[in-house]
């Protein structure tokens, strides 16, 4: 099965699937990422302010993250970062319904529509236009998946919240998810952050004990087609 996972900046993928992905992989599936935003540029008054260096070093980091998770290949592009809502949504759709046609995915992981984070929202509305269930549709499946330090701050305010049905042991690729989320080093926190180790550890944990095993990442199945 081709599986693409959507996300809208680099980190996401690891803080929501990066356990999910190499368990994908291991299993036999043909796993896309596509990571949207360009990342950090949010964190100066004005974008043009942004030290591209950081912005290039961040993406060859996606590119290790990639390799690293067994992903097949790594689509990345240039979005404005925490500024999704400056551009038209119809942009965005577009480049999901490109994904699509390259791919052809039969299920796409991406983020919830609840999100604290204004990009993460707009990904979520943008995949469930581009999959509209046509006739010639591929995707069969739609997953959302949690980020640290933006689902949960929410705090089940905005609609609609996160309530996760679906659950992926990851026992044994926990380690290999906080490798991942370490290689961006800039974007991980002190404990109790939640981009900690510490921290998405005992996501991990509590996720697992709640579905009965050591370790899980929680995801909330929007739609699935059995044809």
């Amino acid at each position: 099965m081709k599986v693409l996972f959507i996300a809208a900046h680099p980190d996401d993928e690891v803080l929501g699937c990066g356990g999910t992905i190499p368990r994908l992989v291991s299993e036999g599936h043909e796993v896309y990422i596509a990571i949207l935003g360009e990342g950090i540029t949010s964190r100066y008054n004005q974008r043009d302010d942004a030290d591209k260096s950081l912005v290039d070093s961040l993406h060859k980091v996606s590119h290790k993250v990639s390799e690293l998770l067994g992903a097949s290949d790594l689509f990345m592009y240039s979005l404005p970062d925490n500024r999704f809502d400056t551009i038209p949504l119809l942009d965005i759709v577009k480049i999901v319904e490109d994904l699509i046609t390259k791919i052809e995915p039969e299920a796409i992981y991406t983020h919830h529509g609840g999100d604290l984070n204004i990009d993460h929202s707009l990904i979520f509305r943008a995949v469930l236009t581009a999959t509209r269930l046509t006739e010639d549709c591929t995707v069969r499946s739609v997953y959302a998946f949690e980020v640290p330090s933006s689902t949960e701050w929410a705090f089940d305010k905005l609609q609609p919240p996160f309530h996760p049905n679906y659950f992926v042991n990851i026992s044994d690729q926990i380690d290999t998810k906080i490798e991942a989320m370490s290689l961006y080093d800039q974007e991980m926190r002190p404990f109790p952050h939640p981009r900690s180790e510490e921290a998405l550890r005992a996501n991990a944990t509590r996720w697992g004990s709640a579905v009965g095993v050591g370790s899980a990442e929680a995801f909330e199945l929007i739609r699935c087609v059995v044809k």
